[in-house]
């Protein structure tokens, strides 16, 4: 890579409590390498990022909610910490969504993309993306948002079953409350009672025509938009070959793969929203037409970002830090085919994947009618040509990686004691145990 001056500090920002979030780590790697002080905040001490060799200091998040006020009370502490202005580099909506709001509060402190104050809680806020993506000509899946129970149950008839249900702030959620950030709604009543724990929620309900999935069917866009004119300075899209949970969830496996459609809606959505920074989009096609329907916004790296690296180590986290420094952001080198693979999402998706296709292959079926599918673009050259990135593992770092196994099957027995405890004494109530949010597995 061209020379790149690494004089200023970033920050990693990440305020949901996961342990396993492998962006994070994905973050402090890249910028670490290129000799940039990193400082991060994580979740605690013994976290598998506070662990890695390119993270200078690990700063504990404040207790409780965050609210505006706490937020810059955070950022304003860490500034004296770091003792000088470093780039903020935002990692979960939460955070994207008061630093944009919170950003004359941080001036003189951070360097971040100049953005319409608001415009990061829109786009992450789902039930205000269904209206912005009629008016912006961009494929969605029909929605409503009910304005009562009998609305929501109204709703299951006249989308038909499944359909998806989403809290439209799902950052909002409160661990404790046991809600889902998205459920497959498979009855009326179901909806009925999500629409009645709205309040629990924080946010309003919405609820959404199912897509069902298929191979080729689930594809995300990664870009950094730049604040002078708005263009695309790095980016390109991606097909999800594995998720976890299966089918609804995070990239457990992903590929580079050019595909027109994705990038032509992306751009259009960054044009039509005058959006500035690091934006993660989720698609799925439609199988009936071949659309591509926008699903999610994210106003922040996406958890997979270093699949879009090119050789020289460019990635979307770098060309932020260049641009917000002032210096040139390379042209990119597109390297499709690369493999991007959370090794723990990854092994669940195949495990649970592998028993779910045996149960299947011991009831009969009847016999399938093949259904040509749609056109779509593929990498002929396979994974060979950009490699593979993993998550966690990198043999210049090797410590999160051991640091997420201990943690990962720590947890999964932790489970597996409580479960046999309550099978064992079935009239005992469950002890009390903190809620959490990072509990997959």
């Amino acid at each position: 890579m061209p020379s790149f001056d690494a004089g200023v500090p970033a920050l990693v920002l990440r305020l949901d409590r996961n342990p396993f979030h492998h962006g994070t780590l994905g973050a402090v790697r890249s910028l670490g390498r290129a000799g940039v002080e990193v400082h991060a905040v994580v979740e605690a001490a013994d976290s598998p990022v506070a662990r890695s060799r390119y993270l200078h200091r690990a700063h504990p998040p404040p207790r409780g909610p965050v609210g505006p006020d706490a937020f810059v009370d955070l950022l304003l502490r860490v500034s004296d910490r770091i003792g000088r202005r470093a780039v903020l580099i935002a990692m979960d909506d939460i955070s994207a969504i008061h630093a944009a709001a919170q950003a004359p509060r941080l001036a003189g402190r951070y360097l971040l993309p100049e953005q319409p104050p608001e415009l990061p809680r829109l786009l992450a806020d789902k039930a205000e993306l269904a209206g912005l993506c009629a008016r912006a000509g961009i494929e969605h899946p029909p929605t409503v948002v009910p304005e009562s129970g009998d609305a929501a149950a109204d709703a299951v008839r006249r989308l038909g079953l499944p359909l998806v249900a989403k809290w439209s702030r799902p950052w909002l959620l409160d661990a404790a409350t046991g809600l889902r950030s998205t459920t497959l709604v498979t009855s009326p009543e179901t909806a009925r009672r999500l629409y009645e724990s709205a309040g629990a929620a924080g946010s309003r309900l919405l609820l959404q025509r199912y897509l069902p999935d298929a191979p080729d069917t689930d594809w995300f866009f990664h870009g950094y938009f730049s604040g002078r004119g708005g263009s695309c300075l790095l980016g390109g899209s991606g097909h999800k070959e594995l998720s976890w949970p299966i089918r609804t969830g995070l990239t457990a496996k992903g590929r580079w793969q050019p595909n027109p459609q994705v990038e032509a809606a992306a751009r259009r959505l960054v044009r039509y929203v005058g959006y500035r920074g690091i934006l993660d989009l989720d698609f799925r096609r439609e199988q009936s037409t071949g659309a591509y329907q926008l699903l999610d916004v994210n106003p922040r790296p996406g958890a997979q970002f270093r699949l879009f690296t090119d050789p020289g180590g460019l990635d979307v986290v770098r060309a932020l830090y260049l641009d917000l420094t002032g210096q040139r952001v390379p042209a990119q080198v597109g390297r499709p085919g690369r493999v991007f693979v959370a090794e723990n999402y990854a092994l669940l998706s195949v495990v649970v994947s592998a028993a779910s296709a045996a149960a299947s292959a011991a009831v009969p079926r009847a016999t399938a009618v093949p259904v040509r599918e749609p056109a779509v673009p593929r990498c002929r050259s396979g994974a060979a040509r950009g490699g593979v990135e993993t998550a966690w593992f990198a043999g210049d770092d090797p410590l999160p990686f051991l640091a997420m196994v201990r943690a990962w099957f720590g947890r999964g027995l932790a489970k597996g004691v409580r479960r046999l405890r309550a099978a064992a004494s079935p009239d005992r109530p469950p002890a009390p145990r903190t809620p959490d949010r990072a509990s997959l597995i």
